[in-house]
């Protein structure tokens, strides 16, 4: 998942960098254009643990920029949880995000 989130990045012109925010990893920080997008991959979120980790190291960025948990779960795609959008990767490669 994370390769094709990579790659469709890519085909689209962002630079495309892997994060840290303290101890935390952000999975992607694309930028185009001057403006920035983090992203966050996760096959399912299936546990409070899972969900804490994934949206928790977005919710500690303070900018404003767009920001997003790209998963295969079904139930939850479009929803927003504190501002962060979770999407599902078929949505995503069909490119159907904000920058």
């Amino acid at each position: 998942m994370e390769n094709a989130v990579y790659l469709h990045l890519i085909r689209h012109g962002f630079r495309v960098y892997a994060g840290l925010l303290g101890k935390t990893e952000i999975d992607f920080i694309a930028q185009k254009d001057g403006k920035s997008v983090y992203i966050q991959v996760a096959y399912m979120l299936t546990d409070e643990n899972t969900i804490n980790r994934e949206f928790g190291n977005l919710i500690k960025i303070g900018d404003n920029y767009p920001k997003f948990v790209v998963t295969m779960d079904e139930y939850d795609s479009g929803s927003n949880y504190k501002g962060i959008e979770q999407m599902h990767l078929k949505d995503f490669l069909l490119n159907n995000f904000r920058t």
